[in-house]
């Protein structure tokens, strides 16, 4: 059956997002937030979106008109009882989200499906807190979630197969590209996105350039759209950080950059000013601290399991718009060359050698 009623936690950025494209595709949504101001902003930007939409001729008056009106607040945790999904999608931190199912579980109906928008937290430490783990799973949109395609949506230990069938068609009906992954701290995407920031941050602390210079570097090395002083600017540095800090258990190579501690726990944006030109070995060099960002915790995650590379690549360049994605990237470079560009992060954090680097070369067939 069908989901046509779902609920969503957190009046934020990313919850209004998500209420904003599930409104688009017939579904109604009822938002929840601490903060009535929130909810109030909430709908004012759905309004904004629905409006400029009908503008540009991408939808009719009417269907605007619709769409805003399919989105309400609610007052209370049990106004949310008749939904059919919740997607709770509140700050990053573990106890603040596992209050919040705790809240939820009462209220729900035992068929009603419930997910975590959690970016890099694991799904299945999260559905421990539900008394039902099998109709709890991930749904990882990525930002701006009212544009941006891609869902990661992960499997908890406990996640039913029923229930995970239902989120990847409940996705795909809302204008989605889903993205299955196996649950792990960072899922597919933030997996590699994450560390590739932290190494432009370390790059910047052992002198190898300046933010624009990394940036620079980073658009001709992977083919970023833009670079990650830039990217983190718009997401925030203090997110971005507290986003790596979630991945600490999978190692030191995980543990954020003296730069990175500073910024974000300064609430702060780069300085990042302008690029001129650089010299050939040292972009060189600034191209490979990026590319062992991405490409060691791909490795680590395709030996896990976590996703398939044809998976990987396809959220990197839909998510992130990387035109030259991790996995694609090593197969045109090669083993060699690939294990030469990580061989220093390996020897540096004690990191074993990964197995999937002995498929690099025909990682997407």
């Amino acid at each position: 059956m069908a989901i046509e009623r779902i609920g969503v936690i957190g009046a934020g950025t990313m919850g209004t997002g998500i209420a904003i494209a599930s409104a688009a595709h017939g579904i109604n949504v009822k938002l929840l937030d601490a903060s009535s101001d929130a909810i109030g902003r909430a709908k004012q930007t759905a309004d904004t979106f629905y409006g400029r939409a009908a503008e540009k001729g991408r939808m009719s008056a009417d269907d605007a008109a619709a769409a805003s009106a399919r989105i309400t607040g609610a007052a209370a945790m049990a106004d949310l009882g008749d939904s059919e999904l919740v997607i709770e999608a509140v700050f990053e931190d573990f106890d603040l989200k596992a209050k919040v199912f705790g809240d939820l579980a009462p209220v729900v109906d035992a068929s009603c499906l419930v997910a975590t928008n959690t970016s890099c937290l694991k799904v299945s430490d999260l559905q421990a807190q539900m008394p039902a783990p099998e109709r709890f799973l991930g749904l990882h949109y990525f930002s701006p979630a009212q544009i941006n395609p891609i869902v990661e949506v992960v499997k908890g230990d406990g996640t039913s197969d029923a229930a995970f069938a239902a989120a990847m068609a409940f996705c795909q009906a809302t204008g989605k590209d889903p993205l299955p992954c196996r649950d792990q701290y960072g899922f597919a995407i933030n997996r590699f996105f994450c560390p590739y920031t932290n190494e432009a941050a370390r790059a910047l602390d052992d002198g190898l350039g300046t933010p624009a210079e990394i940036d620079a570097v980073a658009k001709e090395a992977i083919g970023a759209a833009a670079g990650p002083f830039f990217v983190m600017n718009i997401i925030k540095p203090r997110i971005n950080l507290h986003a790596i800090r979630n991945l600490a258990p999978l190692g030191p190579f995980y543990a954020p950059a003296a730069s990175m501690e500073r910024t974000g726990d300064a609430d702060a944006n780069w300085e990042i000013g302008e690029a001129g030109e650089i010299p050939a070995e040292r972009a060189q060099a600034i191209a490979n601290r990026l590319r062992a960002g991405c490409f060691l915790p791909t490795l680590q995650e395709l030996d896990e399991g976590v996703a398939e590379p044809q998976v990987i690549d396809h959220g990197a360049r839909e998510a992130l718009k990387l035109a030259r994605p991790p996995c694609a990237s090593m197969d045109s470079l090669g083993k060699d060359k690939v294990a030469a560009i990580i061989a220093p992060a390996l020897e540096t954090y004690g990191v074993a050698v990964p197995k999937a680097l002995d498929r690099v070369g025909h990682l997407l067939g």
